[in-house]
């Protein structure tokens, strides 16, 4: 099947798995591929939209160097998702019971924990590892430090909480009426934070050095350079972080449920881990012959046979997907249904009622709060899928029941 657009009036060639791409997007697109570290191909994933500096669903392999601003400032976003033995069947009527319960369980928006919830001995051991490589950045960066000053008390108790945006948990079912549990965040405000500070750092080093860009988010470190060695430490923490908040996120939603389902519900157990993955990146992997740092900016790894989830809107169904490893997306696939308006726009266009409406069925919220969520400002996930078969197949087809906004 191959892209379905190919532009070739960069430096090097952009591949895009769909023709639905905005003006803005495609801008960027263009910019990245003029920049001289860009090696082989720049990749754009069907779920493709404009972000800040570079496009959310792009993956951009570069060589010798890394870009601040294409990871993000939500460095190590993802998914996780597990399956239970739980059937549909055995559900609770009143699934509000559920929803409240992991409420209760999970810090939302800017909410944290009062202590921390890293208490087994592995995960405490996690933790305490974390914070000695988070002292060890800090201290080779005071003004990083001084940013994080407020969250030197805090960054722990982050762990295992959703944020807000497009974060969110979800109790779905598969086609088989299996019940799926499936959680979407990243790095909270430490990750935050430090994407700031490096995004800044990458643009002030690029004035220095007198680089011409065609936007000052494209600025990068050099490997090399104590400011690269520094950052690929700095997201690697990050990356690290996120992962431990889902996984600490995902023990306190099972934990919840076996508080709220009712006692005559038989004793269930988590059945299969789908995967606990990144879409908004930076790796080292090689390809078309050469090592290079690939960032995924709204995209996951799709190698051959690897388990991935691409999740859709808050009323849509959702993916997990085997990768089939093909070399024209660098090994990738899209992360999601991806956004067809601003927040902004979707604000203005949609009210309480639409949401209501395009929500039905699932126990979630349904206020004025959550709009920008809607699913009418995200893409069809089903045409999204149908433009990657090359890239991924499907392996189970989820349907949220339950879902828990930021």
């Amino acid at each position: 099947m191959g892209p379905h657009l190919t532009l070739e009036d960069g430096r090097v060639p952009v591949k895009l798995w769909t023709r639905d791409i905005e003006d803005a997007a495609l801008r960027q697109l263009r910019n990245v591929a003029t920049l001289p570290i860009v090696h082989g191909h720049v990749a754009a994933m069907p779920d493709v939209h404009a972000g800040i500096g570079a496009t959310v669903g792009s993956v951009i392999p570069t060589r010798g160097a890394i870009i601040p601003a294409a990871v993000g400032v939500d460095i190590g976003c993802g998914m996780n998702a597990v399956r239970l033995s739980l059937t549909a069947r055995e559900l609770p009527e009143r699934l509000s019971r559920l929803r409240g319960a992991i409420e209760d369980a999970v810090p939302v928006g800017f909410a944290q924990h009062e202590v921390s919830v890293a208490q087994d001995s592995r995960s405490a051991g996690t933790t305490r590892k974390l914070g000695a490589r988070l002292a060890t950045i800090a201290k080779r960066h005071p003004a990083l430090a001084k940013m994080q000053r407020k969250f030197d008390d805090t960054w722990h108790l982050q762990l295992g909480s959703l944020g807000g945006g497009n974060h969110f948990i979800e109790l779905c079912l598969d086609t088989e009426e299996r019940v799926w549990v499936m959680l979407h965040s990243g790095s909270r405000g430490i990750g935050n934070v430090m994407g700031r500070y490096f995004i800044e750092a990458a643009r002030r080093e690029a004035q220095r050095l007198k680089v011409n860009l065609p936007d000052r988010d494209l600025a990068w470190f050099a490997e090399g350079t104590a400011w690269f060695d520094d950052y690929v430490e700095a997201v690697g923490w990050a990356q690290d972080y996120a992962l431990q908040n889902r996984a600490e996120m995902m023990r306190l939603v099972l934990e919840a449920l076996e508080r709220a389902l009712p006692p005559k519900v038989t004793p269930w157990h988590v059945t299969d881990e789908a995967i606990n993955c990144h879409h908004n990146y930076v790796a080292r992997e090689q390809h078309f012959g050469a090592d290079l740092y690939v960032t995924r900016k709204g995209a996951i790894s799709a190698r051959e046979r690897e388990l991935g989830i691409i999740p859709g809107s808050m009323g849509a169904r959702s993916y997990i997907v085997r990768g089939l490893g093909n070399p024209e997306s660098l090994c990738s696939c899209a992360h999601g249904a991806g956004r067809r308006m601003s927040r902004t726009e979707a604000r203005r266009r949609f009210n309480e009622r639409d949401l209501v409406a395009q929500t039905a069925g699932v126990e979630c919220r349904k206020d004025g709060g959550v709009i920008d969520e809607i699913p009418g400002a995200y893409k069809d996930i089903d045409v999204v899928m149908d433009q990657q078969r090359d890239l991924v197949e499907v392996v189970h087809t989820l349907k949220q029941f339950v879902c828990v906004k930021g």
